[in-house]
């Protein structure tokens, strides 16, 4: 919480899906938490952020990126064959986003720098559709 205030949030929206752990949520004077499971949709928490820390499925990248929010993907290094972790290296190659593991999150949100990352250009998915092709192998 302390980098994310450094950073300058005041708050954070958490989805924790079917995760095990789940905080409950709280607000104090300077932050405020809310938790929850799961939503129809997160377009709306989307457009009102103005950090997006993810997972690093390939549709969850694209929704944030095709919104213009700055995106930190936290990569899930226990996959085999880590899909994830290919698309968020070459998101990063290209500079549109930042990622890490939980271990390396808080020295990630200390180090970034939302100035270098280049705006994705929506409206071409057959070029995403490619790489995901070339990524996964099908």
């Amino acid at each position: 919480m302390q980098a994310l205030q450094d950073l300058g949030c005041h708050q954070l929206v958490l989805q924790v899906g079917r995760g095990k752990e789940c905080p409950d949520s709280f607000s104090t004077a300077t932050f405020t938490l809310e938790v929850f499971r799961f939503k129809s949709s997160l377009s709306e928490d989307v457009k009102k952020a103005d950090l997006v820390i993810s997972h690093a499925g390939a549709g969850s990248c694209l929704e944030v990126l095709e919104a213009g929010k700055p995106l930190l993907v936290v990569i899930n290094d226990k996959l085999m064959d880590n899909h994830q972790l290919e698309l968020a290296r070459q998101l990063h190659k290209d500079g549109h986003l930042f990622y890490c593991t939980s271990r390396t999150l808080v020295e990630t949100l200390k180090s970034m720098d939302f100035s270098t990352l280049k705006p994705f250009v929506p409206g071409q998915p057959e070029k995403f559709a490619t790489f995901l092709d070339s990524v996964i192998g099908s």
